[in-house]
């Protein structure tokens, strides 16, 4: 995992991608559909319209997200980016929904598509574009963990299968006569982009909501509070996670004899050690004396 000052520079590099690449696809494809006159050739069309709002979207949320805490915000403002996946989750599923009631009139009124070799050469120049940001998007998501990148790389993961569907559908209308090609693929094409909005509804909600970290990194901080010979015990542990950021809490159970001062070293140690294996958090810890009766939450 990169630092957060790398991470950032990585994710707005991204984001930028992200823009330009959308730009390029919207442009190529509006004259392949004046061209063919396809409704799947639309859709892909609508689909990059959306993509290019939802990347401005991004590129927003990614810079605001990067800005330090500030007296109003301590915890910093990583939540822009959760942010921006609701609201391109929102773009993402308005063009589903778009998509299968022009896909429905399509197949009740069949259109023969024409132009069919226009078509097919902006959906390669497409395919070529989309899986060369989607490969870096995932390298930057590697090394961010970012959920709107992740979001981003999502929905650019679903239209190399929406360019891929929009071929098999030219080469299906215009080579063999089958009209209804268009469409149907087109309402497949639509269901795949409502169930990759929910993914980044979920992904999103998970951040905004404060879940837990997954249980086998929960699992990691455990077992390096209890490899420190001065640890009897450790409770109530929370994780969350902003952003790029992570946060860490938890109350150390140390021998009740300890020294105010051997207790904090103790608890210190502990600290540069998860800090260590998760560079990218922050760490609070409260020292209890070990056998302490208090009243504790349980989950």
């Amino acid at each position: 995992m990169a630092t957060i000052e790398r991470a950032n520079r990585l994710k707005n590099r991204a984001a930028l991608a992200s823009v330009g690449v959308a730009a390029l696809l919207i442009a190529a494809k509006a004259a392949a559909w004046i061209a063919t006159g396809s409704v799947s050739m639309l859709s892909t069309l609508v689909d990059s319209m959306l993509d290019l709002a939802a990347s401005l979207l991004n590129l927003l949320a990614i810079r605001q997200a990067a800005v330090p805490p500030d007296r109003e915000h301590r915890f910093g403002h990583g939540k822009a980016e959760p942010l921006a996946g609701l609201g391109q989750a929102a773009f993402i599923g308005g063009s589903g929904v778009f998509l299968l009631f022009e896909a429905g009139r399509r197949l009740l009124t069949p259109v023969p598509i024409e132009n069919s070799s226009v078509g097919l050469i902006v959906m390669l120049l497409s395919i070529a574009l989309t899986l060369g940001l989607v490969t870096y998007q995932k390298w930057v998501i590697r090394r961010t963990g970012s959920i709107a990148i992740g979001a981003d790389s999502l929905h650019y993961t679903s239209d190399l299968l929406v360019n891929l569907g929009v071929i098999a559908a030219l080469i299906l209308g215009s080579q063999f006569g089958w009209t209804r090609a268009d469409p149907l693929i087109a309402l497949g094409v639509s269901l795949f982009i409502l169930i990759s909005a929910w993914q980044v509804i979920s992904g999103s909600l998970n951040l905004l909501m404060d879940r837990e970290l997954p249980e086998t990194d929960r699992q990691r901080i455990a077992a390096i509070i209890s490899e420190h010979d001065g640890v009897r015990s450790m409770h109530d542990l929370r994780t969350r996670s902003s952003g790029t950021q992570t946060f860490i809490q938890l109350h150390l159970e140390l021998d009740p004899e300890l020294s105010l001062a051997e207790a904090h070293r103790i608890s210190d140690e502990v600290m540069a050690r998860i800090e260590e294996a998760f560079p990218d958090a922050e760490v609070l810890i409260h020292e209890d004396p070990f056998g302490l009766s208090e009243q504790r939450p349980t989950f």
